[in-house]
């Protein structure tokens, strides 16, 4: 298995939210990167949502426009899984669906070297599931990324049943090369964050829904009264209502009703108002 000093080129498949934050994050910190989604737009998509959030950057000042063009520079993207072969260590973010996700590690299982580690973003599915899919279990490990990737000092390390130490130190040196804060897990649904996160969020949504109070002053009361930055409405537009239910789901199906999803939750996605990337969730958007 490769150690730290050894990793130099980061794959990452899917370049959407999370995928094209990852990258952005990789190559802000000198790693070469090629970021696969299945179809070119998506990777395009994925690569000018890089160029706005680097020109943000330069705008604040945290970044000169020299060093922006460097991380342009240090990312590819392709269609062709094969394109990551010569990877040093694997970052998968597709859609939350354990079919995808373990049809992605048996491809890759079959590309990239035998010691390189692959790791997924899942933020509630079985890391040991995702796993069996691979001849390799043990090089196998959770890197939950917080969204926005950029911005949030968050990485979750989930353990597998199979996750080899190493695996796991190669994976919170990796996320401390990137200037994150790690916190380990092992491989219950839903992890630290979501487990804890989902519940409040619905009982957020369900406040609302039953008249608690208005979506402003739900908002502003958990956020005065607890001292988080956003409040449950606000934070689940934020993260995408159909990702929320996902979420949810899982662990409703796992856990049993404590984690029911609430109705209107439910309502929100099948009306496709899924928050801040639909332009409309319980909050409206430009």
């Amino acid at each position: 298995m490769r150690g730290l000093d050894s990793l130099q080129r980061i794959g990452v498949v899917g370049a959407g939210t999370m995928g094209h934050g990852i990258a952005q994050v990789a190559a802000t910190h000198g790693y070469e990167v090629v970021v696969r989604d299945i179809e070119r737009g998506f990777v395009d998509r994925g690569l000018d949502a890089i160029e706005d959030s680097l020109d943000r950057f330069v705008g604040k000042d945290e970044i000169t426009d020299a060093e922006a063009a460097a991380v342009r520079e240090r990312i590819s993207g392709t269609t062709d899984l094969r394109d990551l072969s010569d990877a040093d260590f694997v970052v998968e973010a597709v859609i939350e669906d354990m079919s995808v996700k373990r049809e992605v590690f048996g491809d890759l299982d079959g590309i990239v070297d035998d010691d390189v580690v692959l790791a997924t973003n899942t933020s509630t599915l079985s890391i040991t599931s995702i796993a069996a899919a691979t001849n390799r279990p043990e090089q196998v490990v959770g890197l939950h990324f917080m969204n926005p990737v950029p911005l949030m000092e968050g990485v979750e390390v989930v353990r597998g049943e199979k996750t080899a130490a190493n695996a796991i130190d190669l994976a919170h040196g990796l996320a401390e090369s990137l200037e994150k804060t790690t916190w380990e897990s092992d491989d219950k649904p839903g992890f630290v964050v979501n487990r804890v996160l989902m519940p409040w969020l619905n009982e957020g949504i369900r406040a609302y829904d039953e008249g608690v109070a208005t979506k402003a002053d739900m908002d502003r009361g958990l956020k005065l009264g607890t001292n988080v930055p956003m409040g449950p409405l606000e934070l689940a537009d934020h993260i995408g209502l159909d990702v929320v239910l996902d979420a949810s789901e899982t662990l409703h199906e796992e856990y049993g009703d404590r984690y029911q999803p609430a109705y209107l939750l439910k309502r929100k996605v099948e009306a496709g108002d899924l928050g801040k990337k639909t332009g409309r969730g319980f909050y409206e958007y430009e």
